[in-house]
């Protein structure tokens, strides 16, 4: 009788390998040692090491009118990831109820619902045995909503076995390692343009680097893809994303979700076009843009473009930008080792989610007996002031002072099943849902306030609690249908646009490579604004964290793909002398938007990318720096532009003494 045969299954750079009667720590190690480890894009893209799905969009003929144009470019750009850094690492308690495998975790995590789901799956219960409640966070930016979850099983699994509460919070270092951040993207373009700046045709491949699993990285290419092009109507557009199977931890969720990347790429190519058609950048921008009262996208989403155009028109006054200009290729005439820059880029940016699914909200209103208003809602308060906004929300319907009404903290127990907080869709979504509610208690209650116009709040509701009326009630918001066809490459991807503008000025210092911000305008349209301080206060914060990602933080790993920024010793987000000596952010006036609540708009997401404005009035100085020494204004920038980066463009002979030694330490130190 033979001797039953063993056949070993590994994995190796997503490839099947069977190998029969084989000893396992023998072959572990050979397909350890022969196989190609992974780390950064340019080698992912080397060997294919990609993860499904492959994304093809675009519009017209572009290969045909490649050929017709005057000019064609071929480059390409390449942006770092960013780690969340919030202030409140990722954490929770788990504590099991002793019955029938009930447990409570308190969790800082933007989807309460995703996270119930996945620890009911670890410990083998239903949904409804697990409860999970989020009184607030200390900043996610997308980075609580998915790793959160993992953490969440774990330390259930454990409070389950042992029967005691286990709390788990990581360090920031761990944190840092393990949950990892923003995608870096690699954006090659070609593109087909006249003299006078005219885009004709652009074809754009996107590659990102997912890391070791697929997490987001599938619907963070998605949005990267419908953001490529931004505020301009490109006759004939193509993208391609890729997202690269690496041996790096997962990138996950960040603010602006891949549309910083997207729409980063696409000012790259007008930027380069306008160098080599020797005009100012705001120049080619304006001249390429949607114009007239309905236009469609490249995944054909109609929208009018008549508030972009109003961005940017205040912000180009608003900014002084033209005298601004003069005064900028002034200075740098008079001043050989210090340089300007300044530029100014629109936006037209995505609101809510492209899976419809995800449009949604809930809430639960309860009115007590001494005239009290409890809300609880799906949304998850991190900061943006969601709660503010509900509250704000309820006063107005139920016409009482917001001091009678208190925000309970998120639970799944009272509202089940709620979408992320995310997608700049939270008040969107909870302020309907809250409004539904309170709508549905006011028409219980008009009754008895017609009957008795001259009674107090407190009276309404102790009659309505007498008569046997109903003082709860839940509201629910279900947004527009939402999605896209990718095998058409046609789709209404999203809610409504949001749109901006943004004009930043800075001073760069040739010798070290150190720049100052000097002033940045901003307009944006936020709709009819809910609560005007607090848009502006995300538009502020939003576009600090947009600093930080283009200019100073920087996500370095050694050679064998270990994470060396660990901590605010070696990863530099941006400090109070980072932010411009003169910020100055307004609402756009007289801009309305009927697809959502009391007109308004979502602002969390977008001001993130205007940090972009930085990024290119600092090549715009490098250049300016570059050409006065007889060199090329055209020169590869990566993003973030560290003070090395910076350093090293403004090539001298210095930095050409250098440059040896730079390479040297490259090795050391992955753009992944």
């Amino acid at each position: 009788m033979s001797a039953p045969q063993s056949t070993l299954l590994f994995f190796v750079n997503g490839k099947k390998v069977e190998e029969k009667n084989a000893d396992p720590e023998t072959m572990l190690l050979s397909f350890l040692r022969d196989s190609c480890i992974l780390y950064i894009i340019v080698d992912a893209i080397k060997h294919s090491s990609y993860f499904e799905p492959q994304r093809t969009i675009g519009r017209g003929h572009v290969d045909a009118m490649m050929e017709t144009a005057e000019h064609v470019l071929q480059d390409e750009m390449y942006m770092g990831g960013q780690e969340h850094f919030y202030l409140e690492t990722q954490g929770l308690v788990a504590e099991p109820r002793g019955e029938s495998g009930e447990m409570d975790l308190y969790v800082g995590t933007q989807h309460a619902a995703f996270t119930q789901e996945l620890v009911s799956q670890a410990l083998g219960v239903c949904s409804n045995k697990i409860t999970v409640h989020v009184k607030r966070l200390g900043g996610g930016f997308g980075g609580k909503v998915m790793k959160i979850a993992a953490l969440s099983a774990i330390t259930a699994v454990a409070a389950h076995r042992t029967g005691r509460a286990v709390r788990c919070c990581l360090d920031r270092g761990d944190d840092m390692l393990i949950t990892s951040g923003r995608h870096p993207f690699l954006g090659k373009y070609k593109v087909g343009y006249q003299s006078d700046g005219t885009i004709v045709a652009a074809d754009i491949t996107y590659y990102s680097n997912g890391g070791c699993t697929l997490d987001e990285s599938a619907f963070i290419m998605d949005k990267a893809l419908l953001h490529m092009d931004n505020a301009y109507r490109i006759p004939h557009l193509r993208g391609r994303g890729l997202v690269c199977r690496t041996h790096l931890p997962s990138f996950t969720a960040f603010r602006g979700f891949g549309g910083p990347q997207g729409l980063t790429v696409m000012e790259s190519v007008l930027h380069e076009v306008a160098v080599r058609c020797r005009l100012p950048p705001e120049t080619v921008r304006e001249l390429n843009m949607y114009r007239g009262e309905l236009c469609h996208t490249h995944h054909l989403q109609a929208f009018c473009p008549r508030d972009l155009l109003r961005c940017w028109d205040q912000c180009r006054l608003k900014a002084e930008y033209d005298r601004r200009l003069q005064d900028v290729h002034r200075f740098n005439s008079q001043n050989r080792w210090r340089k300007r820059g300044i530029a100014m880029v629109p936006q037209k940016f995505g609101v809510g989610f492209s899976k419809g699914f995800f449009n949604q909200g809930a809430a639960l209103v309860n009115i007590y007996k001494d005239g009290s208003v409890l809300v609880s809602h799906g949304g998850t308060e991190m900061g943006q002031g969601i709660n503010t906004k509900a509250l704000q929300v309820a006063s107005r319907v139920l016409k009482v002072p917001m001091s009678v009404i208190f925000i309970k903290e998120t639970c799944t127990g009272n509202v089940p099943n709620a979408a992320p907080s995310a997608a700049s869709f939270g008040t969107d979504a909870v302020g309907a849902a809250v409004k539904d509610a309170c709508e549905k208690l006011m028409r219980r209650l008009k009754r008895l306030m017609d009957d008795s116009p001259h009674n107090s709040w407190k009276q309404w509701v102790n009659d309505a609690y007498f008569q046997k009326v109903s003082l709860s009630a839940t509201g629910f918001f279900m947004g527009p249908p939402t999605d896209v066809d990718w095998e058409k490459g046609e789709g209404n991807a999203y809610y409504y646009f949001t749109f901006g503008a943004c004009c930043s000025e800075v001073e760069v210092d040739c010798l070290t490579g150190d720049h100052k911000n000097i002033r940045t305008d901003i307009v944006m349209d936020v709709g009819k604004s809910i609560n005007p301080a607090l848009d502006i206060g995300q538009v502020e914060g939003g576009f600090v964290q947009g600093l930080g990602l283009y200019t100073t933080e920087q996500l370095l790993y050694s050679a064998d793909g270990s994470l060396q920024s660990r901590g605010a010793a070696t990863y530099k987000i941006p400090a109070l002398c980072d932010v411009p000596g003169q910020l100055n952010v307004q609402l756009l006036a007289d801009a309305h938007n009927p697809s959502a609540i009391y007109l308004s708009k979502g602002v969390g997401e977008p001001p993130v990318f205007f940090g972009a404005t930085v990024f290119f009035a600092i090549k715009s100085a490098i250049a300016a720096a570059r050409t006065e020494r007889g060199l090329s204004a055209t020169f590869p920038l990566s993003s973030p532009a560290t003070a090395a980066r910076i350093r090293m463009s403004c090539e001298d002979r210095f930095s050409r003494m250098a440059s040896s030694s730079t390479e040297d330490a490259s090795r050391c130190s992955l753009d992944v």
